[in-house]
């Protein structure tokens, strides 16, 4: 069992909680048993698991599905402390190969196309929402790092169940990229949805989001917490829609907005009884 702070697996589970690590290793790291879970449920297996003795004892039947596997190691609770960005660890946390991430396995038909969401919280309460509403994929131009250990947690997990792609590497690059992509979907027959205040003047038609059919091939866009959707990606917008509010708000929170957007196919379904 590993005792020391100063033991290699340390620095290596430190790395893992930022990006360049985890491209160095290929790896990514899960802290606690509802991320563990989470990504067995896909099975998504780690190639290895650290764990207290007192985590092992309680939870032998979660160990059985993995131990076969994946390697057990050891630590201490002071070691837990001293590897993760959680202040109280649970018990456990894995290390799991970044190519075992979900992938698309076909052509998307309901896309959700972020333009530099920066609050980690928000990112992952996107993902939990898009994953409720059946999405396909997540394009992500530039932003908070969905694999971000706060990401992660706000998620629920959602991230290890949503395929995702990073857009770009630079704010420049990102918004390019991201409207050549709009274009592409475009001229694919998808409509590309942005979402305006209804407090806002403009001299766009905005429909209520009701009044949109969800069901034919989307990209939903959703923009900065601060900036909105950048220019040159609303202008690729065929439809707008609206979140009808008192005028005493002047914007709604992205991932707050975000849910009956997400949720309007699945809600139209269940009026009409569509399995």
């Amino acid at each position: 069992m590993i005792t020391s702070k100063r033991n290699p697996l340390v620095k290596k589970l430190r790395s893992l909680l930022k990006r360049t690590g985890r491209e160095e290793h290929s790896s990514l790291l899960l802290e606690g048993s509802n991320l563990l879970e989470e990504a067995l449920k896909t099975n998504f297996l780690p190639l290895e698991v650290i764990a207290t003795p007192d985590w092992c004892d309680e939870n032998m039947e979660l160990l059985k599905k993995i131990s076969s596997r994946s390697l057990l190691t050891l630590v201490t609770q002071n070691v837990l402390e001293a590897s993760l960005s959680t202040v109280t660890p649970d018990g456990v946390a894995a290390i799991f190969p970044m190519p075992g991430l979900p992938k698309l396995e076909k052509a998307p038909k309901h896309i959700l196309a972020l333009d530099r969401i920066q609050d980690p919280g928000n990112l992952g309460n996107l993902f939990r929402s898009a994953l409720a509403g059946e999405y396909d994929v997540i394009w992500l131009a530039s932003g908070a790092d969905p694999l971000n250990q706060k990401v992660l947690r706000s998620s629920a997990g959602s991230v290890l169940h949503l395929p995702f792609e990073r857009i770009g590497d630079s704010f420049s690059s990102s918004i390019e990229m991201l409207v050549s992509k709009l274009n592409i979907a475009i001229d694919n027959n998808y409509q590309v949805v942005g979402t305006i205040s209804p407090n806002k003047v403009t001299d766009k038609e905005v429909k209520p989001y009701w009044d949109l059919d969800w069901n034919v091939p989307t990209v939903l866009l959703l923009g900065n917490e601060g900036s909105g959707v950048h220019s040159s990606i609303e202008a690729c917008c065929t439809d707008f829609v609206t979140l009808p509010h008192s005028p005493l708000v002047d914007s709604l929170n992205v991932a707050s907005a975000a849910v009956p957007l997400l949720l309007e196919r699945q809600r139209v379904k269940m009026v009409k009884g569509i399995q």
